[in-house]
């Protein structure tokens, strides 16, 4: 991940992709909102490779995530 990084003092440690402090999840939240990757490259000053990066950052997250079920009581 070259393209997203994570420093305590870039948005109180949000991840970010590099050399900018916009935050992955204001990315994800302008796909998931209908934003084209263009218009993203064009509100945010970032590259069509950031969003891929974006993307492949959250999918490495929840492909991680570990899931407790708790039982009814």
């Amino acid at each position: 991940m070259q393209r997203i990084v994570i420093d305590k003092n870039i948005r109180h440690g949000k991840p970010v992709i590099r050399g900018t402090r916009v935050p992955v999840d204001i990315i994800l939240g302008s796909l998931a909102g209908g934003m084209t990757y263009e218009e993203i490259c064009k509100e945010y000053e970032i590259e069509k490779d950031d969003i891929k990066a974006v993307i492949e950052y959250a999918t490495r997250i929840v492909a991680n995530e570990e899931i407790h079920m708790l039982e009814a009581v």
